[in-house]
C-alpha cells in the first residue's frame, strides 16, 4: 500500500500525547495533531503558572478537532505516574524551552519511552539559540516554512547542534495551502467583497471570500513586542483613531488573557490600562479565538503575531505594522518581501493588503506535499520499536542537585512545593539575573545578533526580559 493509504495503517492506533501548559501551546499542539488520521490523540496539560485557564483552554481547542474527553489537567508530580500508565508512542512536548526541558527528564525516567517531537507554535523567525538548545534532546524538531528549515539548520551549525527538522503546515494556515495548487496568474476573486482601500501586492492567489458581515478591523496584541510603553500607547492612541474615523465599522482587540490570567508571555503594559476608559463605543475587547475574531474580519492589524498567517489564510487582508522600524527584535523582518509592512495611518485609513505571491511559498504556505513531518515522525516510531532509535537524554544540570532544583521550581513556581526547589529559588535567582547581563553584553559574530537584521538567526539571549517565573 502506497500513499495516505499506508501513512494512515500506520498510524493506526498510535498513542500520541501532546503535553502543554501555556494557551498558544495548547492551541498549537491540539491544532497539529488534529489532522493526522488514524491516531488516538490526548493534551496533557501539566499546572504551571503559565497553564491555560478553563476558559483559555475552551478558545484554545476551539476547531482544533481536539474532544474535551481527550484533555487531562494534571500537577506536575502526577504526569511520570500517567504517562507510565498511557504508554504513548509519541509525546509532543508543547511549551515554552525550560518547560520542555523539565517533561523531557520525566520522560527519561520512563520504562517506555515515546518517540520525542518538539517545535514552536507560531512564525519562529529569527531562530533563535535558546529554542535549539533547549530541545535538542526531542527525536525530531517541528518547523514551519521552508525559511525556518533553513534558519534553525544554520543555527545548528553555528552552535553545534545537531538535530533533525521537518515541515509541517503550519495549523493556521491549512487552508490557505490547498489553493497554493491554483494557478498562480489568477488575481484575487470577488472585488464586490474586498473592503475599500485594500492594496493587492502585485498578483496574489485567489483568496477565499470573506463572509459578510466582513466590516471589522482585528487588532491582534502582543505581549512581547513592541517592548517600550509609548510605542504600545501609540498603537493604542491609533486603534482610537480608527474607531473615530469609521463609526460604522468595529475596531477588535483581540486579547490572550483576561485579568487575572496568565500567557504564553508576560505582559508589562496591558493594552486593557492603555486604551482610555471613555472610548467609542465601536472599539472593543475580545478574549474569543481568533478564529472567531476573523470570521467577521475586513483587515487585521498586528506587529508580529501569527495570526497575520492566519488571516492570510483566510483571504483577510493584513497591516504588518512597522511604524517602530523592522528589526529582529521587533519579530517582524519575516514579513520583508510580503507586501504587508504598513504604518498606523494605513490602518486608519483602512488600506490593508494582501501578501506578494512569491513570499507565500518561503514562508508558511508551501504545498501540501512538502509538509512530511508525520512521515518522520512515523520512521521514528518505526525505528524505536526495533530498537534502532537511541534515547537522546537530557543531561544532568552541571550544578548537580540544587541546579536541577532551581530548573524545576522555575518552571513550576508556586506549583513546587519542595524545600530544594525554594532554597535553589532563593539562591539561584540572583545568580542567573547577573549571568544574563553578562551575556547580553557579549558581543555576538557570524550575524547572529538580534541588532543584525540580514540574517534569520541569533545566538544572543533574547532582549525581552521574558522570565518564565510569574
Amino acid at each position: 500500500m502506497t500513499g495516505a493509504g499506508a501513512r494512515m495503517s500506520r498510524s493506526d492506533g498510535l498513542r500520541v500525547v501532546a503535553i502543554a501548559d501555556a494557551d498558544s501551546f495548547v492551541k498549537w499542539s491540539a491544532s497539529l495533531l488534529g489532522i493526522v488520521p488514524g491516531i488516538r490523540p490526548h493534551l496533557l496539560l501539566v499546572q504551571t503558572p503559565l497553564t491555560a485557564s478553563v476558559e483559555q483552554q475552551r478558545t484554545a481547542l476551539a476547531g482544533t478537532g481536539m474532544p474535551v474527553e481527550a484533555v487531562t489537567r494534571i500537577a506536575f508530580s502526577r504526569a511520570a505516574a500517567w504517562l507510565e500508565g498511557q504508554r504513548p508512542d509519541v509525546v509532543l512536548l508543547a511549551g515554552r524551552g525550560p518547560f520542555v526541558r523539565l517533561m523531557g527528564r520525566v520522560i527519561d525516567a520512563l520504562t517506555h519511552r515515546p518517540v520525542v517531537v518538539a517545535g514552536l507554535p507560531g512564525m519562529a523567525i529569527p531562530a533563535q539559540r535558546g529554542a535549539l538548545d533547549y530541545r535538542r534532546h526531542a527525536d525530531l524538531l517541528v518547523v514551519h516554512s521552508h525559511r525556518e528549515a533553513r534558519a534553525f539548520a544554520e543555527l545548528g551549525r553555528l552552535i553545534d547542534v545537531r538535530m533533525p527538522t521537518a515541515l509541517a503546515t503550519l495549523p493556521f494556515a491549512r487552508s490557505r495551502s490547498r489553493m497554493l495548487q491554483a494557478d498562480r496568474a489568477r488575481v484575487l476573486a470577488g472585488d464586490s467583497v474586498r473592503p475599500a482601500g485594500t492594496i493587492v501586492a502585485d498578483r496574489p492567489d485567489a483568496p477565499r471570500p470573506v463572509r459578510a458581515p466582513a466590516t471589522d478591523i482585528v487588532f491582534a496584541a502582543q505581549a512581547l513586542v513592541p517592548v517600550g510603553r509609548e510605542e504600545r500607547a501609540e498603537i493604542a492612541a491609533t486603534l482610537v483613531r480608527a474607531a473615530e474615523a469609521d463609526p460604522d465599522r468595529r475596531i477588535v482587540v483581540k486579547l490572550r488573557s483576561r485579568p487575572g490570567e496568565s500567557e504564553t508571555h508576560l505582559e508589562r503594559d496591558p493594552y486593557l490600562e492603555l486604551l482610555p476608559s471613555r472610548r467609542p463605543a465601536n472599539l472593543v475587547v475580545s478574549y474569543d479565538s481568533m478564529a472567531h475574531a476573523l470570521s467577521t474580519a475586513a483587515g487585521l492589524v498586528t506587529v508580529s503575531s501569527t495570526a497575520a498567517v492566519e488571516a492570510v489564510a483566510l483571504g483577510v487582508p493584513v497591516i504588518a505594522l512597522d511604524s517602530f522600524g523592522v528589526s529582529k527584535s521587533l519579530l517582524n523582518t519575516v514579513f520583508v518581501g510580503s507586501g504587508l509592512l504598513g504604518g498606523r495611518r494605513e490602518v486608519v485609513a483602512g488600506r490593508f493588503r494582501h501578501p506578494h505571491p512569491d513570499w507565500l511559498r518561503d514562508n508558511y504556505f508551501h504545498p501540501a506535499s512538502d509538509s512530511t513531518w508525520w512521515e518522520h515522525v512515523e520512521q521514528l516510531v518505526a525505528l524505536r520499536r526495533a530498537g534502532a532509535l537511541p534515547a537522546k537524554r537530557v543531561p544532568a544540570a552541571r550544578g548537580g542537585a540544587l541546579h536541577e532544583a532551581w530548573h524545576r521550581a522555575s518552571v513550576l513556581g508556586r506549583e513546587d512545593r519542595t524545600l530544594s526547589g525554594a532554597a535553589a529559588l532563593a539562591i539561584g535567582a540572583p545568580a542567573t539575573k547577573a549571568l544574563a547581563a553578562v551575556r547580553r553584553g557579549r558581543a555576538s559574530g557570524d550575524g547572529g545578533t538580534w541588532a543584525d537584521a540580514t540574517t534569520d538567526v541569533t545566538l544572543e539571549p533574547n532582549p525581552f526580559h521574558d522570565s518564565i517565573r510569574r
